[in-house]
């Protein structure tokens, strides 16, 4: 497992925030009963895995970077991954918890089996902020994208890549992990668009998001739907889209649109070299400020009420105090306006050696 990464500030408090009573049914239950703290606190922050480029390159550093922002300095960050294990990742919230810190940011790697340690940390009076993925138990806040649009926007980008040919053959929905509650709001969002205008041939929820399980879904999927029916691939991710193409690849079928998400490098590349249709450019920088910001406030025993303007209902929760970022479809006609403008990827970053001629050919330069 990855070493936790402990930023260490001076002048951390030793005092823990005084324990909470039971359960609640709407958000923001642990917040009111929180000491008031001024700016030596001590964030738990856990993510689900490093499978995906996005959380050690971006969601950590950004979240960090916002939590000192937000206390001159003066707060320790505690972190670790779980590498999509979720007893780890339980382990790890139990030794948040006897680390006495005065928040938990968790990304959970199974919103179901995470319940149990979040009410553990909500009997030691820690609050936790759901961050990405809506965790159930008795969290105090969540922050993630419209997930329901999330998939919206990559069914609507495949229906225009299909065109009049929507109905001429079938499409595969490459689903995420079952274990995600964002992969089934990605899905439903998806089929609102897509069902009755194109005919699924194959649908597969992904184990893990692993690429190499989306590998072996296509094949399974190109022998029983034939090569020559298969006209586009609903990809819920990056990842997967680049196991989905590898297979498409083997079985000589190019020039039939994949979408995805999250704009990781190797995803865009794709983009550029006509391999992969779309992704969803989610900004990550407003996510994980949202994260921080709420953290912060729940460990300085402040209101949410500046920051979350939503409220979301988890399966165990009602009214949680809530941050949603909306979100962008990017295609090679973006690219420049978007992940570049934003300082996610230089030029140079994306147009390398083997890049450069397609880079050029769309004017990327």
């Amino acid at each position: 497992m990855r070493r936790a990464a402990f930023a260490v500030a001076a002048g951390a408090m030793a005092v823990s925030l005084a324990a909470c009573g039971s359960a609640k049914e709407s958000g923001g239950g642990s917040s009111s009963s929180s000491a008031k703290k001024g700016d030596n606190i001590k964030v738990g922050l856990l993510l689900p895995e490093n499978q995906t480029a996005r959380y050690e390159k971006f969601d950590k550093p950004l979240i960090e970077k916002k939590i000192k922002e937000l206390t001159n300095d003066k707060a320790t960050l505690v972190y670790a991954n779980a590498k999509q294990d979720a007893s780890t990742q339980n382990q790890q919230v139990d030794t948040m918890i006897t680390n006495k810190v005065d928040v938990l940011i968790v990304d959970a790697v199974d919103s179901a089996a995470i319940k149990n340690s979040v009410q553990k940390a909500h009997d030691a009076g820690i609050p936790v902020v759901a961050y990405d993925r809506l965790a159930q138990g008795p969290i105090d806040a969540y922050t993630s994208f419209d997930n329901e649009t999330v998939g919206k926007t990559q069914g609507e980008a495949l229906l225009k890549a299909l065109g009049s040919k929507a109905k001429s053959g079938k499409i595969v929905m490459m689903n995420g992990s079952s274990t995600d509650p964002n992969a089934a709001q990605f899905k439903k969002g998806a089929l609102e668009v897509l069902q009755g205008k194109v005919n699924i041939g194959k649908s597969y929820d992904t184990k893990d998001w692993k690429p190499e399980n989306a590998n072996a879904n296509m094949e399974g999927a190109i022998s029983a739907i034939g090569k020559k029916n298969l006209i586009g691939v609903y990809s819920a991710n990056d990842g997967m889209a680049g196991g989905i193409i590898t297979a498409l690849k083997a079985a000589g079928i190019s020039n039939i649109p994949v979408t995805g998400q999250d704009a990781e490098l190797a995803g865009v590349q794709r983009i550029v070299a006509g391999t992969q249709y779309m992704s969803v450019y989610k900004p990550y920088a407003p996510e994980a400020d949202a994260a921080a910001e709420m953290a912060v406030n729940l460990a300085q025993g402040k209101s949410l009420d500046s920051v979350a303007k939503d409220k979301v209902d988890s399966p165990t929760t009602k009214q949680v105090p809530s941050v949603l970022v909306a979100v962008q479809s990017l295609t090679k006609d973006n690219i420049q306006d978007t992940v570049i403008k934003d300082g996610v990827y230089t030029v140079a970053d994306i147009c390398t050696a083997q890049y450069k001629a397609a880079c050029d050919k769309i004017g990327l330069k």
